[in-house]
């Protein structure tokens, strides 16, 4: 099967791209939406920008837009033109998002912008328990910073990384703020600067944390740096994504 992917850089859309090469599917090329403002229903705000290093680093066609509007149906327009414009040279077969199903708002609105194109859309875990998915990415190596949020009893995890040891935590805090664990629904937003797939590591230099309230707020990313692997270190991971993958 022919796949994009709406690629964010947070943890579920790499994870889905992780879950497309584990299936075997042909990745025809990335897509990225920035948005201008802050209330867009579809697409992530902070640290989009960072995708273009990420997919080069991925080495996946990579194509990267700008979103003016707050509407999902036109803001889905965003993704439906991209896959319009690209059938003829790079046909897709559907548009993978990342995710087990429950940002609704934003599937069925890509799902009904790209069903004239004949092309589906999903996500890549849907139906599974998005606390074990987790559990996945970190037990594969994957560094995952938080740079958004908008609720209650994350004001302390912004600007911070999920790890094996503070998981615990976040699913403790999660049913006591009544936030979802994987933060599908708006609740929080992810950057992964490294996994089983990079052959470089993110390594952040300079980063704002900046609060619009108790609930809201969002990371700023001013320098950073795409920092080699150790080569053993690299065939440790690379090895560890194989196995995944058998």
């Amino acid at each position: 099967m022919d796949v994009a992917i709406l690629y964010s850089g947070g943890k579920d859309s790499t994870f889905a791209i992780q879950h497309a090469k584990g299936k075997g599917w042909n990745i025809k090329y990335l897509i990225s939406v920035k948005p201008t403002r802050k209330d867009c229903f579809l697409f992530h705000y902070a640290t989009i920008e960072q995708t273009k290093d990420l997919a080069k680093m991925l080495g996946i066609p990579h194509f990267y837009v700008k979103c003016k509007v707050s509407d999902p149906l036109k803001e889905a327009d965003i993704v439906k033109d991209i896959v319009e414009s690209n059938q003829k040279k790079m046909k897709i077969d559907a548009v993978v998002l990342g995710g087990t199903g429950l940002q609704e708002t934003q599937l069925k609105s890509i799902q009904n912008a790209l069903g004239p194109l004949k092309v589906d859309a999903f996500a890549s875990h849907a139906g599974e328990e998005h606390d074990l998915v987790m559990e996945e990415m970190l037990r594969n190596g994957y560094e995952i910073l938080i740079t958004q949020i908008a609720s209650d009893g994350l004001k302390e995890w912004l600007g911070k990384r999920i790890t094996k040891e503070n998981f615990l935590q976040l699913r403790k805090d999660s049913v006591k703020y009544g936030f979802h664990i994987g933060f599908e629904g708006g609740y929080a937003d992810t950057l992964v600067t490294d996994c089983p797939m990079f052959s470089k590591r993110m390594v952040i230099e300079d980063i704002s944390v900046i609060f619009e309230d108790d609930y809201c707020g969002h990371v700023v990313i001013n320098k950073y740096r795409m920092e080699e692997k150790a080569s053993s270190e690299l065939r440790q991971r690379r090895g560890l994504f194989a196995g995944f993958l058998k």
